[in-house]
């Protein structure tokens, strides 16, 4: 039997995009897979059911479920879902494999080999399926326009007849995918922006979007295109340069996150209160505790009249686009394995074996294992 590919709706709270689009539905069917979508899948990023052609629709999880070899998420599945899901089959999807021992006991229990995106190593042959990246990109872009949507001042410098307008200060904290995001759209609207990553190797492109590197004299390249953790004497000296920045920004986008890991508090009380009065915080990094200090996640706070925003599943916001990137990247990910319409990993490849997480009734992938505390 062809491999059976099923997708149903997300159900997530706030979450409105979707891991199978038309494009990549068709892309799945020239290899020879069949096509499973619960009703309304895709309504929520703007694809009709009418848009995917040649894909079967039902009319829920479970019908969509049944006989599937092969199920395609956005976020972790609920205990629900996962009981519902075919033993032995493969799940793909963004897992948050360090959140749940319950959920990974779940699809353990059902021999389901699971595949968490996050955990994806970060090569360069695996750049077209870097979902963190696509997603990332999305979330820089967003936290650029909701900075200048807040900021009380223009981002650009205005010439009127009343005289000249300076440009708002954005300092960008943070120099991954997204936060080269966020730079390149506040430079696009016109800020003078400035930049910020322990990491050296970000000071060139930082400054090739036309943003000011602010330079702490601290740097920290990780592994696998990561910072390392800072040690307390770097952090002293990162925190005395960086609150300069900070004080004289009128908007600060910060976006330090680690899979798996706390946010690194950068912005703390005291240099909040050294800001500009009206100044804006926007932390991309809330979901993950935040790089302020005083960040509620999914609020918006004010002290010392800073407005703090710790706005949460971004990419979500601009769900056709980020539903778009994500699909190619899970299409990436799997198509060099559909052969004859069959899945047929190599388990030796490295892409696979960085990326399982669960496979044969267990966790596999070590550093979920030394996390979670398993043996």
């Amino acid at each position: 039997m062809p491999l059976s590919i099923a997708v149903v709706r997300e159900r997530s709270s706030g979450e409105s995009r979707v891991a199978l689009v038309p494009e990549t539905a068709k892309k799945f069917a020239a290899l020879g897979a069949q096509l499973s979508m619960e009703q309304s899948a895709g309504i929520q990023s703007h694809f009709l059911d009418s848009d995917y052609a040649g894909v079967k629709l039902v009319g829920g999880i479970a019908d969509a479920y049944t006989g599937a070899g092969l199920i395609l998420r956005v976020t972790p599945p609920s205990a629900e879902e996962i009981a519902a899901m075919p033993e032995g089959s493969v799940l793909v999807g963004l897992l948050k494999p360090f959140e749940d021992k319950a959920r990974l006991a779940a699809l353990n229990a059902r021999k389901i080999t699971a595949f968490s995106l996050e955990l994806l190593p970060r090569i360069s042959r695996a750049q077209s399926m870097d979902a963190l990246s696509s997603q990332g990109a999305c979330a820089g872009y967003q936290c650029g326009l909701i900075a200048a949507a807040r900021c009380t001042k223009f981002f650009p410098m205005l010439t009127t007849a009343a005289g000249t307008i300076r440009p708002a200060r954005v300092l960008v904290i943070g120099a991954g995918v997204a936060g080269l995001q966020a730079i390149a759209t506040s430079r696009r609207l016109g800020a003078m922006v400035e930049a910020y990553d322990v990491r050296a190797a970000a000071r060139e492109q930082i400054e090739s979007l036309g943003a000011k590197f602010v330079d702490t004299g601290v740097s920290a390249d990780g592994t696998g295109g990561y910072a390392r953790e800072l040690s307390a004497d770097e952090k002293a000296q990162q925190a005395e340069k960086l609150a300069k920045a900070v004080a004289a920004a009128d908007v600060v986008i910060t976006t330090a996150a680690i899979p798996g890991k706390k946010a690194p508090v950068i912005i703390t009380r005291d240099m909040v209160g050294r800001m500009k009065y009206g100044a804006i915080i926007v932390d991309m990094a809330a979901e993950s505790g935040g790089n302020c200090e005083l960040t509620q996640p999914g609020e918006h706070v004010v002290a010392n009249d800073v407005n703090i925003h710790g706005p949460l599943n971004l990419p979500s916001r601009m769900p056709t686009h980020a539903s778009e990137l994500y699909a190619k990247n899970l299409y990436n990910f799997l198509s060099p394995w559909i052969k004859d319409g069959n899945l047929a990993f190599d388990w030796e490849d490295e892409v696979l074996a960085g990326t399982v997480l669960c496979r044969d009734g267990a966790t596999v992938h070590a550093t979920v294992k030394q996390v979670l505390g398993e043996s």
